[in-house]
């Protein structure tokens, strides 16, 4: 069984709990995934272990908590809590053939492959190396820092200067940098990473600017996951009916670039390990919505699903109906 933790906040005050389905069991000292993590690297203990010493007697009902009829609300399943700029949200992307598909099909105006065919081809040809070796980079990009991270039953925003929104089904690790550089993985979870697909559309050279949205991660962290094969579902309701759904896999073994390589490619920069950072990194989507022409429309709910990861992830999409306006810049002569 996969160990899953979960995040809770009622009023000021934070806890972390161990998933006992039907029960969220509450830990006596941690009020964050991050302290966990951080005690961990300091002591060189397994989170496990952590999590199992430090277990109390007080539970809460885990689907009072997942309706939202709790006093307790689910937070993002990782994040940092004192400093949210410091935790970076970023992504990787044409990792998955059916998502290098959907990019080609966006963009294609000829036979000829377009540039995000051919990152996937070099991904399919360099980006599994051998052990001690580096592959070829993969695709990245940047989605904000902390403050873009929702969590279960809040709502997705597709913002005023938007064109669209729509879900991307995916797994995102969470990581910790230690005080001496080093990267540490505390976990896996289920992941909305929430694009604006019409914007980037029109060019894919649009695509950083169409990953400045807010994003989902949760509810349930996985930290002893081995993220081989993950068979998951993705799905649309609206009115209370779904729409569209799809299932969906995603994994080490189901990507073009290993777990490794992606990692690797993300951590050797400098920037991205400066000594207690949260990185919450996207693996990369095998279908969305929009995809199969599918536009999202105010109050429709995104469900995402993965197998061994908890339960499902559920956000709504609110789209704000003021109209956009110029940001003006206030020069200080």
């Amino acid at each position: 069984m996969t160990t899953r933790l979960i995040q809770l906040q009622q009023g000021s005050i934070r806890k972390i709990g161990l998933v006992q389905e039907p029960n969220i069991r509450l830990l006596t000292k941690f009020a964050s995934i991050y302290e966990l993590a951080t005690e961990a690297i300091n002591t060189g203990s397994k989170l496990t272990e952590l999590v199992q010493q430090h277990l109390s007697d007080e539970t809460l009902e885990y689907d009072q908590v997942y309706a939202g009829a709790s006093a307790w609300r689910i937070l993002p399943a990782a994040d940092h809590p004192e400093e949210p700029a410091r935790c970076l949200v970023t992504g990787t992307g044409l990792t998955h053939t059916a998502s290098a598909k959907n990019r080609n099909a966006m963009h294609a105006k000829s036979d000829n492959l377009t540039d995000s065919m051919k990152m996937f081809q070099w991904g399919l040809e360099g980006g599994r190396p051998a052990e001690g070796e580096i592959g070829v980079a993969p695709e990245w990009f940047y989605k904000g820092n902390g403050t873009v991270l929702r969590g279960h039953g809040e709502a997705l925003e597709v913002p005023k200067y938007a064109e669209d929104g729509g879900e991307e089904p995916e797994v995102a690790g969470i990581y910790l940098i230690g005080a001496n550089g080093q990267p540490y993985r505390i976990g896996f979870a289920v992941g909305n990473e929430f694009s604006d697909h019409q914007f980037e559309k029109h060019n894919y050279l649009y695509l950083a600017g169409s990953k400045l949205r807010c994003c989902s991660i949760g509810p349930e962290l996985a930290i002893d996951h081995d993220f081989q094969s993950v068979p998951g579902t993705v799905s649309i309701e609206r009115d209370g009916q779904t729409v569209w759904s799809h299932e969906i896999k995603t994994g080490d073994a189901e990507m073009c670039h290993s777990l490794s390589n992606i990692e690797h490619h993300h951590f050797k920069f400098e920037g991205h390990r400066r000594p207690g950072d949260l990185h919450v990194h996207f693996f990369g989507a095998d279908a969305f919505s929009f995809g199969a022409g599918v536009r999202l429309n105010e109050g429709d709910v995104m469900n995402v699903r993965f197998d061994d990861f908890g339960r499902t992830l559920r956000n709504p999409v609110s789209i704000v109906q003021e109209k956009d306006a110029v940001v003006a810049v206030t020069p200080l002569t």
